[in-house]
């Protein structure tokens, strides 16, 4: 009797020291909103930042597609010093006498006339391009959104695991001590005893298992926002924010711009501009160049006094390569096999949107009926425990019975916990499909 005693002591002793600990942990923590939240993952997240780099990449391409229909110019300038004897062709030794420096300038400039319109498809596909990473910034946004979220919601239910864990360690100190009671007054047996200390260990290492699942999370979620200093969710955000769900018709109609088909579709009107682009290469090509050169004495490079003489070319070319060992097939090739591939990931894009479109909205209608249905078992749970409670203290049921109702009611807190989370992770996963909010 003197074990069991101390062995209760024990038990009802580490649950409240663990808590404040616990407690002086998730206190450190900053609150943060979940919009908040999002906002500062979107923009310090490594995908969210390369696929802003992706815009501006591509952004500078389409410039540069159109200034090639620019001409190319370069200038140049330079002076030579020449000093020193030279011997004749008889072999006399012949003192330089002439000017021993010289002047130089150029201007240069080249053109092209025609390629095949190899240049009109290039501005195309980097417009392409372009679409294409615009949607996937979005994308990437959403799938960061998503990921904030997960973590959010996962400290959520850590923190409803954890309130569980408590309720559940104080109603089985009472069954302990009920038990205790009884058992001093001869009406129960050891073992009710021995059970309870086993109940209130299993509860203790339930509330243990919720407070690392929080500090996980917490870490996780700090690492998404990229803050110096840990933080948590705000505990404004525990309450469900429901939305009607919209009917599958509805929604097909979002998903068909969902961020992840537009930008297989850029892809695809990128890959079928390079094919076109790859197929001028059997059309000739027509340059045009340009040259303005002159040379003197003059110091000041032609705008002085002393003598300065010029020279300028201008003409045209014309190339056709007949043959240049199937390079040029080569490229026809790969370019066809991009865009079939191109078109082969969006139509698996759409049929991938509507699989998880189905499956998001399954996920949220089965999860918010779950909900109501587990709200109404954990008040029908709690009603039923403490009537087997009041049974047991007055010796009209046995500790059997009693642990049943318990372990029902840790079931359905369970069950409701998950529930939660299931709405909630796939309500934003529905939202990161389509590239919106609800």
């Amino acid at each position: 009797m003197n074990r069991l005693a101390l062995l209760a002591a024990v038990s009802l002793g580490v649950a409240p020291a663990a808590l404040r600990a616990q407690e002086a942990v998730d206190t450190a923590a900053t609150p943060i909103s979940l919009d908040d939240a999002i906002r500062l993952a979107q923009r310090n997240a490594p995908s969210t930042t390369q696929a802003r780099g992706s815009i501006r990449t591509s952004e500078a391409s389409v410039k540069q597609s159109y200034a090639a229909f620019l001409p190319s110019i370069s200038l140049s300038a330079g002076t030579s010093n020449q000093r020193g004897d030279r011997f004749d062709a008889q072999g006399n030794l012949v003192p330089f006498t002439g000017n021993p420096t010289n002047y130089s300038t150029g201007l240069n400039g080249s053109l092209q006339l025609f390629d095949g319109g190899r240049r009109f498809y290039e501005i195309g596909r980097a417009k392409a391009d372009v679409n294409a990473a615009e949607a996937g910034e979005t994308a990437q946004r959403y799938q960061v959104a998503l990921q904030v979220k997960q973590q959010y919601y996962n400290i959520l239910a850590a923190r409803e695991s954890e309130s569980a864990a408590n309720a559940q360690i104080e109603q089985t100190t009472q069954q302990l001590r009920a038990a205790s009671i009884r058992l001093r007054a001869g009406a129960a047996t050891l073992s009710d005893s021995l059970r309870s200390v086993v109940q209130l260990g299993n509860a203790r290492l339930s509330l243990l298992s919720a407070q690392n699942n929080l500090q996980l999370a917490n870490a996780t979620l700090t690492r998404l926002v990229a803050s110096p200093r840990p933080v948590t969710a705000n505990p404004s955000d525990t309450l469900d924010q429901r939305v009607v769900i919209p009917d599958i018709a509805q929604l097909a109609i979002l998903v068909e711009k969902a961020p992840a088909i537009e930008q297989a579709d850029a892809q695809l009107s990128a890959a079928r501009a390079g094919v076109r682009s790859s197929k001028t290469a059997f059309f000739p090509t027509v340059n045009m160049n340009f040259s303005r050169g002159g040379s003197g004495l003059d110091p000041q490079f032609g705008l002085g006094d002393r003598r300065y003489a010029y020279n300028q070319t201008i003409n045209f070319s014309l190339a056709f390569p007949l043959f240049n060992n199937l390079g040029r097939e080569v490229n026809v090739a790969r370019a066809e096999v991009a865009e079939d591939n191109a078109e082969v990931s969006l139509r698996d894009a759409r049929f991938l949107a509507r699989q998880t479109l189905v499956q998001s909205v399954g996920q949220m209608r089965t999860a918010q009926q779950q909900v109501d249905i587990q709200i109404g078992s954990v008040a029908a749970a709690l009603e039923d425990l403490r009537v087997q409670q009041k049974r047991y203290e007055l010796g009209a049921t046995t500790l059997l019975d009693l642990l049943t109702s318990q372990t029902q009611l840790d079931q359905a807190r369970t069950s409701l916990i998950r529930a939660r989370y299931d709405y909630r992770v796939a309500k934003a996963q529905l939202e990161a499909l389509i590239g919106r909010d609800l």
